[in-house]
């Protein structure tokens, strides 16, 4: 399928070409022209399935479809647990919308609000935002959503992670009843399946690239050692792969600051972000990391989910993650759009469990490496 067979409007349609795209993925696929034809969607979906353009796309061109008389008036909301998130699919909208006269606007906190402010009483059609600073503004009387006719909750199970989910009940309230709803989530638990069944009207339910599936094409191997072998390991494998782009993952935003300082006494410069960093930290280390000028970001699992890079070549699980799930989503940040992809972890004693449930689920035995030849 070719993405002129989905009934996508002439403007959009360039700018997708422009950016190089001809075929859509599974989830554009699949959900394009079921957001066309106004129905709610509960999709299962994870970062890197091109699940925000499967969305964007077709709001655009509905956008396009109004009187230019009705204004420039919040009918579309798209809610996102992170910053970087919301930044990137406000990306998108300028992207797939360079060539209509949808108007989009991205708020959220860490920053002042008078700008964000600013740029909604120049009137939005499309507004991506983050729920703190959503909540304060409507609060405020600065957002009113009365006119809204479409809502997107993207992540579900971060914003669960991250504790928003009350904020969400709270927010969903504040909605026209009759609206189309786009609901996506990695995961499925029960919490997140409650607050489907609270949001959604008779859904269509998409569900693309099973999470054990996408780490086919990506070239595993586990290091086991000791917990202070671990320093020493990393620097050694980042000195091997100096020209790649590398993200290395830590369990905490202590341990991602402490890595950082590590590895640049050791002469290899990096960048830390998590939640405690500014948010002109952030974007500033996200631009230097995805434009090759930093090699290696550090980063905690939250703070990670607004890295979408094509060509990411590792990633390097520094801690194993909790949760099985967790590292089928870090993992599959690389071997992106047809590239290959490498994905390292360190497993010491006390996480040889998690690895275990790891394999379990991903039903692959990890190559086991020998720390002296890495």
């Amino acid at each position: 399928m070719k993405f002129n067979e989905l009934n996508i409007a002439e403007p959009i349609l360039t700018a997708v070409c422009e950016k190089g795209y001809t075929e859509p993925t599974p989830i554009q696929q699949k959900a394009i022209p079921v957001v066309q034809q106004g129905k709610d969607i509960f999709g299962i979906a994870q970062t890197g399935t091109g699940k925000t353009a499967a969305f964007a796309i077709p709001i655009i061109q509905k956008l396009m479809g109004r009187k230019k008389s009705e204004g420039h008036i919040i009918q579309a909301l798209i809610l996102t647990p992170t910053r970087e998130l919301a930044m990137q699919i406000d990306e998108c909208f300028s992207d797939y919308g360079k060539y209509t006269h949808v108007k989009h606007a991205c708020i959220f906190g860490g920053v002042k609000q008078n700008p964000q402010v600013r740029a909604l009483r120049h009137g939005v059609d499309v507004l991506i935002a983050t729920p703190g600073r959503l909540l304060d503004l409507i609060g405020q009387g600065e957002i009113k959503l009365s006119d809204l006719n479409t809502f997107v909750l993207d992540e579900a199970d971060r914003m669960l992670d991250m504790g928003f989910i009350c904020d969400i009940r709270k927010l969903v309230k504040m909605l026209p009843a009759k609206r189309q709803t786009l609901f996506f989530s990695a995961t499925m638990p029960d919490e997140i399946v409650s607050l489907s069944s609270f949001m959604l009207n008779s859904p269509v339910r998409i569900e693309v690239t099973p999470a054990a599936s996408t780490v086919d094409t990506i070239n595993q191997g586990v290091f086991f050692v000791e917990k202070p072998e671990k320093k020493a390991l990393l620097i050694s494998v980042l000195k091997e792969e100096r020209d790649k782009s590398v993200l290395v993952f830590s369990r905490t935003k202590h341990g991602a600051d402490s890595i950082s300082r590590i590895l640049k006494k050791a002469g290899i410069e990096s960048e830390a972000i998590h939640g405690n960093k500014s948010q002109n930290q952030r974007q500033r280390a996200l631009g230097d990391f995805k434009s090759g000028k930093i090699k290696v970001m550090i980063a905690t699992d939250i703070a990670a989910r607004g890295i979408d890079i094509d060509e990411l070549n590792m990633v390097i699980n520094y801690d194993l993650p909790d949760v099985a799930e967790t590292y089928v989503h870090r993992i599959g940040r690389t071997g992106r759009a047809g590239h290959g992809g490498i994905a390292l972890s360190f497993c010491t004693k006390d996480e040889t469990g998690m690895m275990r449930d790891i394999q379990k689920l991903t039903g692959k035995k990890v190559r086991v490496l020998d720390c002296k030849t890495s």
